[in-house]
């Protein structure tokens, strides 16, 4: 299976608008990917909280428009990062969504645990509730964004929700990079799958972004690493191996706490 990360700059001189054609151009750049990945908030920028109400789009807007078309002309499954969603009562959410190949809707994903400290995000948006899985031809995706990567809860009910590879898209802050890279290699050795995690480059709102986007194995080997700069990252990687390692060290059949009781 190949993996295309788009690690895109926000440059807050680019305009919304430009930043969407952009994408869609690069995303249809990765042609022959079989899944490509954008990070999260990317249209404006994740810590840009005083754009978010001017910008906030309804869940069939143009940032959805723009990413379906533009799956449909790659043909890829495109995992389009997210966005700022305002729902039809007015509430704002972090909302994923992620395309098939002919460019139909396959999964909304709205972000559960939301950053901020009582501030921003925190208290700009509404907090998702629902896990959400994406069978491909290949792999089951499940999804995450930035601040859930902190919460290993929230990956293993992907898990037992049958993901086998785990899709975080981010706009994760430079100073806290380091957290970045291990928190992305234990969600891999925990729940023995792959995790794809893209951020952003650049800078919002005065906050230097960590780029580094990575691709980690079911063992916790780096596959492929971004630097800090815009960059695309291809990967290849087989699925198969999810299922292998999980039979040739069963470490999650050995799992005691947060089972559900049996019927």
């Amino acid at each position: 299976m190949r993996a295309s990360l788009i690690q895109i700059a926000v440059d807050p001189d680019e305009s919304v608008e430009a930043r969407r054609q952009r994408a869609a151009f690069l995303v249809v750049a990765q042609r022959g990917s079989d899944l490509v990945v954008l990070p999260e908030l990317w249209p404006v920028g994740a810590f840009a909280y005083t754009v978010f109400e001017e910008e906030a789009e309804p869940l069939q807007g143009p940032t959805h428009e723009v990413m379906a078309k533009a799956a449909a002309e790659a043909g890829v499954w495109l995992h389009a990062g997210s966005f700022v969603e305002r729902a039809p009562d007015g509430t704002l959410y972090n909302t994923t969504l992620v395309f098939a190949p002919d460019g139909g809707r396959s999964a909304v994903y709205r972000k559960i645990h939301r950053f901020g400290f009582d501030k921003g995000e925190a208290v700009m948006m509404g907090a998702g509730e629902e896990l959400v899985t994406v069978a491909l031809p290949q792999t089951t995706l499940g999804l995450a964004t930035c601040y859930d990567l902190r919460f290993p809860e929230q990956f293993r009910g992907l898990v037992d929700a049958g993901a086998e590879t785990l899709v975080v898209a981010a706009g994760w802050p430079e100073r806290r990079r380091a957290h970045w890279t291990l928190l992305a290699q234990a969600r891999a050795v925990e729940n023995q799958a792959y995790v794809l995690a893209v951020g952003t480059a650049g800078t919002h709102a005065d906050i230097p972004q960590a780029g580094h986007s990575i691709v980690v194995d079911p063992w916790g080997e780096v596959l492929a690493e971004a630097g800090s700069d815009e960059e695309i990252v291809t990967v290849e990687f087989d699925p198969a191996k999810v299922g292998a390692t999980r039979e040739q060290f069963p470490a999650l059949k050995d799992r005691r706490l947060g089972l559900a009781p049996p019927s």
